[in-house]
């Protein structure tokens, strides 16, 4: 696997645009290096991209996935308070999931009221 990558390999890669890719970079989340005008990846930014892509994938915010990404490079050796800090996250995470779900139940018991009321209706015309 080669040690940096261009923009457009990335990509291809990930199946995103170039712009998300400049996006997360502007979020200060992707550090490349410039050759010129062109952006250099390194490995450290092809893993930061996945790493922000599941995050995405499971919810979390640009500015959660950051606070993860600080607590890393503040002491990469710490990895409880890393595991501690993804445990609040994901704690977070499920309960607004939870809360979602009640929300949907809720919803679809009203919505099958109002459709027993429309077929009630239609049978009695």
């Amino acid at each position: 696997m080669s040690t940096t990558f261009s923009i457009s390999q990335l990509s291809k890669e990930f199946g995103i645009t170039t712009r998300s890719i400049r996006f997360y970079e502007d979020q200060g989340l992707l550090e490349p290096t410039r050759r010129g005008q062109n952006r250099i990846y390194s490995r450290r930014d092809r893993v930061r991209l996945m790493l922000i892509l599941r995050g995405k994938r499971l919810g979390f915010s640009l500015a959660e996935i950051r606070e993860l990404f600080d607590l890393y490079d503040h002491n990469p050796t710490n990895s409880a308070a890393q595991l501690r800090q993804m445990l609040a996250i994901i704690s977070d995470k499920k309960a607004a999931l939870e809360q979602q779900m009640k929300d949907i139940a809720v919803v679809k018991q009203e919505l099958e009221t109002a459709e027993q009321r429309c077929l009630d209706a239609l049978q009695q015309q």
